[in-house]
């Protein structure tokens, strides 16, 4: 793969969309980045700029279709995107109870709709130039539904297998399509967790490995590789077999 010189990502005010911004950063490349956090996108901004890059932002939800929409178009007209990143998600678990209606909506919302809403707008726009590179966000949540999560998994379970079925379809059309599932990456996200997080990996490492599967266009981007083992491993296993142990693990905040 060529390496890409326009780049637009979501969730880019902290975590691991920062850390993404922070790696492409540098001379000759365009960043756009969106990030609910005023402050801290600016922050991220600025750094990136102190790298050499040029870059671009702007404050909107990713659950904001006609906002979304509006920017997609705005930035692949200002710069054809060579790149797309849909990162941005937000996490909820069962801590103190069952999870809520309006839990479970807005985790969808914003892990399903934020990146169909981030993809859907550039992807005619790539297959019409025959080129482009698409990365979306899931988890390794997604190989199987945690009961200290529901919403969660299922969510990146639906970004995993929307992905990787859009590998097939747009690959004809010269468009790269990558699913990313990091197992637990430093963020605020992961802040909120009072419970031991195996092979907790820094939002740096985490955006490294990223990138270089990017770079080899990997059709699935899973580290580090024993939680990626577990993890596969308790999707293929019978649910009679895994429930008991699963119904055992802390409830997540």
């Amino acid at each position: 793969m060529l390496e890409p010189r326009h780049i637009l990502i979501t969730g880019a005010s902290s975590g691991l969309g920062a850390a993404l911004a922070r790696a492409y950063a540098g001379p000759g490349r365009r960043l756009f980045l969106a990030g609910r956090a005023d402050d801290r996108l600016a922050a991220v901004a600025d750094h990136c700029r102190r790298m050499g890059a040029a870059v671009d932002t702007t404050v909107l939800d990713v659950t904001d279709r006609a906002a979304m929409a509006a920017w997609m178009i705005q930035a692949d007209d200002a710069a054809p995107l060579d790149l797309v990143i849909a990162n941005a998600g937000i996490s909820g678990g069962t801590y103190g109870g069952s999870e809520s209606e309006v839990q479970v909506r807005a985790i969808f919302a914003a892990n399903v709709d934020g990146v169909l809403n981030t993809i859907l707008p550039i992807q005619p726009r790539m297959e019409a130039r025959r080129r482009g590179q698409i990365a979306l966000m899931a988890s390794l949540a997604g190989h199987r539904g945690f009961p200290s999560a529901p919403a969660y998994c299922a969510s990146k379970a639906a970004v995993k297998v929307w992905g990787e079925a859009l590998r097939g379809q747009l690959a004809p059309h010269g468009i790269a399509v990558s699913v990313v599932m990091p197992g637990y990456v430093k963020s605020p996200m992961t802040d909120a967790n009072d419970f031991p997080m195996p092979f907790l990996m820094p939002a740096e490492r985490a955006a490294h490995i990223i990138r270089d599967g990017l770079a080899r266009n990997r059709a699935r981007i899973a580290f580090p590789w024993p939680m990626t083992m577990i993890a596969w491993l308790l999707g293929m296993l019978h649910p009679a077999l895994t429930d008991p142990c699963l119904a055992r693990l802390p409830k997540k905040k």
